[in-house]
């Protein structure tokens, strides 16, 4: 395998028939979309690709990516870094035949109009979908800890309503 700078974008078929592997790295700074979820810019991203053609003639694409992003924590409101790790299988598809006969171990990615896979772009995607839901540090590393945040005035309940059926009630026992 070979240290390189990830291809912006790349042949799946070619790349498969050569069985080629990447193993280098996506700046973090090319990566718009997921530098406008985080508090900070994200880290550069630590990528390894591996292209091939398994047993039933399915182009594939297996890999695996890790970062690190600064995101704001929801419960103190204080920066903290996570990292984030996704592992990702796809199977290159051309028809919806394809996509739904596609084994259910690839997701299905097609080419754009030029027979090329956008890596970054997909990689980018991943990296997204991977961040955590609500960004918060571990109970033991926040300051608030599990406390609580209240924002507002809770209301004190209210005392219980008189039921309107209770005449009813009343009609049908006699």
């Amino acid at each position: 395998m070979q240290t390189v700078k990830i291809p912006v974008s790349i042949d799946p078929v070619r790349a498969a028939s050569s069985q080629l592997s990447y193993e280098g790295s996506v700046p973090g700074k090319q990566l718009k979309r997921l530098n406008e979820l985080c508090a900070g810019d994200c880290s550069d991203v630590a990528v390894s690709l591996e292209c091939g053609v398994d047993i039933q003639g399915i182009v594939y694409l297996n890999g695996k990516a890790v970062t690190e992003l600064t995101l704001d924590c929801q419960r103190c409101m204080t920066l903290f870094t996570t990292e984030v790790t996704v592992e990702f299988s796809y199977g290159l598809c051309k028809t919806e035949a394809e996509i739904d006969e596609l084994p259910d171990a690839y997701e299905p990615i097609e080419c754009n109009e030029i027979g090329e896979i956008r890596l970054h772009q997909l990689i980018e995607d991943e990296l997204i979908i991977a961040m955590p839901l609500i960004a918060m540090h571990e109970n033991e590393s926040c300051h608030l800890g599990k406390q609580d945040i209240v924002v507002g005035e809770i209301e004190p309940a209210q005392e219980e309503r008189p039921n309107p059926f209770a005449v009813l009630e009343k009609l049908k026992s006699k």
